[in-house]
């Protein structure tokens, strides 16, 4: 198959790029900065320039989107819109504007995350912009045509972020990059859709 990972150069796309290649996949890594090629996943042109340079894929997973953490009682608008925008709008984007250029019987995946079901301190708008990911995915699922399947996957604290964000998520039991990635493989070599994948300990 031939499958571009959006967000290839983060620690989930790392190891989802990595996975998919050692099972025998073509893989197309794309990033903000690095990566094979270049996308803002904010912007509509950007997006649409990336799939017209890809072509036909069979799979398309993002493991990219930024949020923003921070007090509630300090938060503006401007601050909860970066989830948003990015995030939200940026992995919705994707979907909408890739599902042109799946294969027949291809697939989306994209990424939420634990604070969707289980907020921490400092992360209302990373528990907005993860639920909302998986309820595009409940709805989009049911009209997508031709065989087309989407899903999320939602992991926990990864191990290879502990340090940067440990703090706020206090407790937390982490898992590994590379466990996650397999969550990636199930949704783009399996059947499902309308899932999310749940990779919590």
């Amino acid at each position: 198959m031939k499958i571009l990972v959006v967000g290839a150069t983060g620690a989930i796309g790392s190891a989802v790029a990595g996975v998919l290649a050692e099972r025998g996949h073509e893989v197309v890594r794309a990033g903000r900065t690095r990566g094979d090629l270049q996308v803002d996943i904010t912007s509509d042109a950007s997006v649409e320039a990336l799939y017209a340079a890809v072509g036909r894929v069979d799979a398309i997973v993002s493991a990219a989107g930024g949020l923003f953490f921070g007090p509630l009682a300090e938060m503006r608008p401007a601050d909860f819109n970066v989830g948003l925008q990015d995030k939200l709008l940026g992995q919705v984007r994707l979907a909408l504007l890739g599902q042109h250029v799946l294969a027949d019987g291809g697939s989306i995946t994209l990424t939420t995350g634990v604070a969707a079901e289980d907020p921490v301190r400092g992360g209302s708008n990373a528990a907005a912009v993860n639920a909302g990911v998986e309820g595009f995915v409940q709805g989009a699922a049911i009209e997508l045509p031709r065989g087309l399947r989407i899903n999320a996957v939602s992991p926990t604290l990864l191990t290879e972020s502990l340090t940067a964000y440990g703090a706020l998520f206090p407790g937390v039991e982490t898992v590994p990059a590379a466990r996650v990635a397999l969550a990636y493989v199930r949704s783009i070599e399996g059947p499902l859709t309308g899932r999310v994948l749940r990779v919590w300990q």
